[in-house]
């Protein structure tokens, strides 16, 4: 049973989604990932904490990915970083099973998948202190003033996931819509357990593969803001 999580203002941790549960189109190659290479890749939701050594085999350190998307960039992470083990957690099938296919053709090592709501992943099933580092690549902006309470990135949701990352370890989010962006530096320099890395927004990492829509995005003149700060 998933635990009642408190803020540190002892307030109940909240319980709107960040998230619209969207299966949209299926290819057959998609599905085929899911069904032929779950075993391999996938990890189910079990309320209890994750055994990252075992699950990967090494103790190498474990950076989360929350909303991966198709998994072009965290396919491409994971096979230029294989000293890492990365965790991806998506809600969008058509994304799991396009990068469940992938990873296969690639022959990852260091990728474990899960399709499921990151909070709960959060609260119930790593350990504090486990990761190395939490990677948000472009999510859901909910622009529309009414849905601003749905963003991920919330004072809630910060508290409870840098409890879970390692001293030294990072946060590295990003953004295309600017009043998100603004929100999203507020947020992280108000947590008071991580520090920013820079005056204010970051240059894109080198780290961080640039994805097709990025450059679309660029094509378009559509900026885009990067955040990166460390767990002190």
């Amino acid at each position: 049973m998933t635990k009642n999580l408190l803020t540190p203002e002892g307030r109940p941790l909240r319980t709107i989604k960040s998230f619209a549960k969207r299966t949209g189109r299926i290819t057959r190659i998609q599905l085929d990932g899911i069904k032929n290479h779950w075993g391999e890749f996938g990890l189910d939701f079990q309320p209890d904490i994750l055994n990252f050594e075992e699950i990967y085999g090494n103790n190498h350190p474990v950076v989360l990915e929350i909303g991966f998307g198709m998994g072009t960039s965290l396919l491409q992470m994971a096979e230029e970083n294989p000293d890492l083990n990365y965790l991806g957690i998506e809600v969008h099938t058509p994304g799991v099973g396009n990068i469940l296919d992938k990873a296969h053709l690639l022959g990852l090592k260091n990728l474990k998948i899960m399709e499921y709501d990151a909070i709960e992943v959060l609260k119930d099933s790593i350990a504090d202190q486990a990761l190395q580092g939490l990677q948000i690549f472009f999510p859901d902006p909910w622009h529309k003033t009414r849905h601003h309470k749905r963003r991920l990135i919330q004072d809630e949701f910060m508290a409870l996931t840098t409890s879970k990352i390692s001293l030294g370890g990072f946060v590295h989010v990003a953004t295309d819509w600017e009043h998100y962006a603004t929100q999203i530096l507020e947020v992280l320099t108000t947590c008071k357990s991580i520090q920013n890395q820079y005056d204010t927004y970051a240059p894109r990492p080198d780290s961080r593969p640039l994805t097709k829509f990025e450059q679309r995005g660029h094509r378009l003149n559509h900026d885009v803001w990067d955040f990166y700060f460390k767990k002190i």
